[in-house]
């Protein structure tokens, strides 16, 4: 092949990767996934709970009625009256100032979880699907040792070993969601690395981790994103499951999963310690669920 062919075949490349390369989503498509969002009546139902959720956390030194520590035996175990909103737990503490700045904990677990899901598994997805061969062959295996423990269970011997705390609670709910990661990029990155504009980048002489940041993880940050939404709500289910089993935040944190923990010996005397802070798990799953779905509908390029 003569130069001036070689010459011409890389700039029909490059001219190729910048027709149909990743470079920010065009001014049209984004209002096209704004509108849809906006019409889709579940994420905005979602997005407004979740909202009015994180001002509660983040408004609740203001907000709440009683500081969530301070005990008051004489109204002890107090159905939800006008003083007490919601009534109050065994210890005479305020039910609603604690579900208050529970949210804070709560929501905090969930959102620090998913950031080292992403921050672990997103790097290792790209790197797998990119370079293959015995890389991607070692990611995939430990992944699939991974995946052969149920989420909570690789949580709890994540827990056994690191101890019991907050912390560590957020590091093995996060360590625990890194396969779903890993394996949802590699299969796009293992799509993706296919596309004109990353051969036109080689040619061109572009690094790995130049293409790899610049034309690869764009074309994945779609899912990527569908994927910690609703990771998210599993997030704060799973640290509710280890704090109600003793493993999480410890009394008298005011945590939700602790605060049906504490309650699980009243139910019968007084079911609103429980019912109350399980009302909020179900509220922030479902808003988040909701939101999941509407962000879903709006980046599927499928959907009209």
């Amino acid at each position: 092949m003569s130069a001036t062919s070689r010459t011409d075949n890389t700039g029909a490349l490059v001219g190729a990767a910048g027709a149909a390369g990743p470079a920010a989503l065009p001014a049209v498509r984004q209002a096209s996934v704004v509108a849809r969002l906006r019409r889709h009546r579940g994420a905005v139902i979602g997005s407004a709970i979740l909202l009015l959720l994180v001002l509660m956390a983040l408004l609740a030194p203001l907000l709440a009625p009683y500081e969530p520590y301070v005990m008051t035996t004489e109204r002890a175990l107090k159905p939800p009256t006008a003083v007490n909103w919601l009534g109050t737990d065994q210890f005479g503490r305020d039910i609603l100032s604690r579900i208050m700045h529970g949210a804070r904990l709560s929501l905090m677990v969930g959102f620090i979880s998913v950031g080292i899901a992403l921050l672990v598994g997103v790097p290792l997805g790209l790197a797998a699907g990119y370079y293959g061969r015995w890389f991607d062959a070692t990611v995939t295996m430990l992944i699939d040792l991974k995946l052969a423990f149920p989420g909570i269970l690789l949580a709890l011997c994540i827990m056994a070993i690191l101890g019991s705390n907050l912390l560590n609670l957020m590091v093995a709910v996060g360590i625990s969601a890194v396969p779903a990661y890993t394996r949802l990029v590699r299969g796009a990155v293992l799509s993706a690395k296919q596309n004109v504009y990353v051969e036109a980048a080689r040619v061109i002489g572009v690094g790995d981790v130049a293409i790899m940041l610049r034309h690869i993880l764009p074309n994945v940050v779609a899912p990527v994103i569908v994927l910690a939404t609703l990771g998210l709500a599993q997030a704060i289910l799973v640290a509710s499951a280890l704090s109600f089993l003793g493993l999480g935040a410890k009394p008298p944190t005011p945590e939700w999963g602790a605060m049906l923990s504490e309650g699980r010996n009243f139910l019968q005397l007084a079911p609103w310690i429980t019912a109350f802070p399980g009302l909020a798990i179900m509220l922030a799953v479902l808003s988040i669920n909701m939101l999941g779905d509407g962000v879903r509908d709006a980046l599927d390029p499928r959907l009209k």
